[in-house]
């Protein structure tokens, strides 16, 4: 039906994709058979290749193995052009994003129905039933099959521009003319969508703080966008005594900016991603970093979160992490309290040569660099470079991967130049010479000219 140079779907070969279709001969019963004449081969062959990519990226090869071992399938494969040029980009791009692999699993199995639909046998007709509802693969999510008084077919709000496009005895592929878009995706992408737009939003006054008394002064308004007037420092849960009131700003009683969620977000990209379980195993179980963090992006603050790979993070010995807050601080000097991504990084290192950023550990401030066409952190053995950038850069929160744990060195050269002067400094007594007063002073030189005359 198609020619042999239609046998490769982007650069991978059909006999690799009927490698990971086909599985292993087991004495297992309950393995699926999939030959190569199933359904499923028949759609990485076929000229649907965008949809064909999208099911490899969602990693739905499996769960479709054992729907077809189940029963039939019907699927409502978009054409290329639906996909390539008429869909919105940031759409596009937000399904490819890897922490909303859900989203795009759930678009994608809300195209197949686990029933056999032949066009002329199985759908609906003007003259009989106007409409026959199936329920997808995706749950909730429901297809509307429907007939025109002309005999158009159509699915949703999608026609049917070739029914019956490929048959195998395992199931059906009808070509559509869009992609259909199930409610639960739409709104997830609109809730993302609405994080981008968050400095159109007037916020509230952010407060000031009386540097006598550290006490809140009166409000005062602030421009809108602009960041909170209390430094963030000041905003790091201080002691009782100095501890200002909630902040009335963006995270106040209209919460608009919401920071749990924001960080939430964060943390689950950072475990679908792979490769930084431990980073987010500590921001949630070992401290409550993930908490405060989120109480600062409601208040209005921005981070830049420099995150160690799990490699890196393997590398951290007992003792370093078992002192009270040893954690804790690790963790704040891998904060930065501005919003930076790669490209902002590199060319600030290119201009500028070193730029030393602030950290969450005051006084210590973080070195970052030129180095073989990256950014580099830090100095010496205790460097590291930017791995895996803008893991995530949604929001008011900017996630950068990087390969090392990063260290105060500055504090560490101050610490050996204390011990250094302590041990090479012998201390010396030195006696404090006697001071007489002026008048006895005057009294004993009067005497002495009078021994003199007599």
């Amino acid at each position: 039906m198609y020619s042999s140079s239609s046998s490769s779907i982007y650069g991978v070969s059909i006999s690799l994709l009927l490698f990971t279709l086909l599985p292993f001969h087991s004495s297992s019963s309950s393995t699926t058979q999939i030959n190569s004449n199933s359904i499923l081969v028949a759609l990485l062959d076929s000229h649907y290749t965008e949809l064909a990519e999208l099911v490899e990226k969602a990693l739905l090869l499996q769960k479709l193995e054992d729907a077809v071992g189940n029963h039939n399938i019907t699927i409502f494969a978009p054409r290329n052009q639906a996909l390539e040029r008429n869909l919105d980009p940031d759409f596009k791009r937000f399904l490819l994003e890897p922490r909303n692999l859900n989203s795009l699993q759930t678009l994608l199995m809300s195209h197949i129905i686990p029933t056999r639909i032949i066009a002329a046998q199985h759908w609906p007709t003007a003259a009989g039933t106007a409409e026959v509802s199936h329920k997808s693969l995706a749950g909730q999510h429901h297809l509307h099959l429907r007939a025109g008084v002309s005999g158009n077919k159509t699915v949703d709000n999608a026609a049917v521009l070739r029914p019956d496009d490929v048959i195998r005895p395992d199931g059906v592929i009808h070509g559509i003319d869009q992609l259909l878009i199930p409610r639960s995706v739409q709104e997830d992408f609109n809730r993302r969508r609405n994080l981008r737009s968050i400095a159109a939003v007037i916020p509230e006054g952010a407060p000031q703080v009386d540097p006598r008394t550290n006490r809140l002064k009166k409000l005062a308004p602030v421009p809108a966008g602009a960041p909170p007037i209390l430094p963030i420092y000041n905003a790091l849960a201080p002691g009782p005594s100095i501890a200002p009131a909630p902040a009335p700003g963006p995270g106040g009683a209209r919460h608009h900016f919401n920071g749990e969620r924001q960080v939430k977000d964060f943390i689950q990209t950072l475990l679908q991603y792979g490769g930084y379980n431990e980073m987010a195993d500590i921001l949630v179980n070992l401290t409550s970093l993930a908490t405060e963090m989120g109480r600062l992006v409601s208040e209005g603050y921005v981070l830049t979160v420099l995150a160690p790979n799990d490699e890196a993070m393997a590398k951290l010995t007992t003792e370093q992490l078992s002192e009270p807050g040893a954690p804790e601080q690790i963790m704040y000097y891998h904060i930065i309290p501005e919003y930076q991504t790669e490209e902002s990084m590199y060319n600030a290192v290119r201009r500028f040569g070193k730029i030393r950023y602030d950290t969450l550990r005051l006084p210590h401030k973080v070195v970052a660099q030129e180095a073989d066409g990256s950014v580099k952190f830090g100095h010496g053995d205790e460097s590291a470079y930017l791995f895996d950038p803008d893991i995530y850069t949604d929001g008011r929160i900017s996630v950068q991967g990087i390969d090392g744990v990063l260290f105060p060195l500055e504090e560490e050269e101050t610490n050996t130049h204390k011990t250094t002067t302590t041990t090479t400094t012998p201390l010396v007594k030195v006696a404090a010479k006697p001071r007489r007063g002026k008048l006895l002073e005057v009294a004993c030189n009067m005497l002495g000219d009078f021994a003199h005359v007599c």
